[in-house]
């Protein structure tokens, strides 16, 4: 629970800071047009899908070492009661963010399925099966 709570309050952070620098890069540059604002905008876009990448990279090494931790221990990959507590701390935390209740669900179950993948992957890697 704590992990999650950390990763994202790690990816609000940064995409925050990089928000605040962006906007003031944009305040020094004064776009003079409607084209040069698309540009601007697609920039700040593609710099935040790959950080947003970056952070999924970092949730995704935590999800290995917790399968890793599942697979010497026999716990089963999922763990419903779990998952059901994050969808719900995520879809308020969507909220707040302007997040519909149905696309922040549709993107945790997409992370989670990966998730899932990762740790039925080291499962069978560790018990040879």
């Amino acid at each position: 629970m704590k992990l999650y709570s950390r990763i994202l309050f790690l990816f609000s952070a940064c995409l925050l800071s990089h928000s605040m620098l962006f906007a003031q890069q944009i305040n020094a540059k004064a776009p003079d047009s409607g084209l040069n604002t698309l540009q601007i905008n697609r920039k700040k876009i593609d710099s935040l899908d790959k950080k947003l990448m970056e952070l999924i990279g970092e949730r995704e090494r935590a999800v290995r070492e917790i399968g890793v931790y599942k697979a010497k221990n026999n716990i089963p990959p999922l763990q419903a009661d779990r998952f059901k507590q994050v969808l719900e701390k995520s879809i308020i935390t969507g909220e707040k963010e302007g997040l519909s209740a149905t696309f922040v669900t549709e993107m945790m179950n997409a992370i989670h399925k990966e998730s899932l993948r990762i740790e039925d992957e080291i499962k069978l890697n560790f018990h040879g099966k």
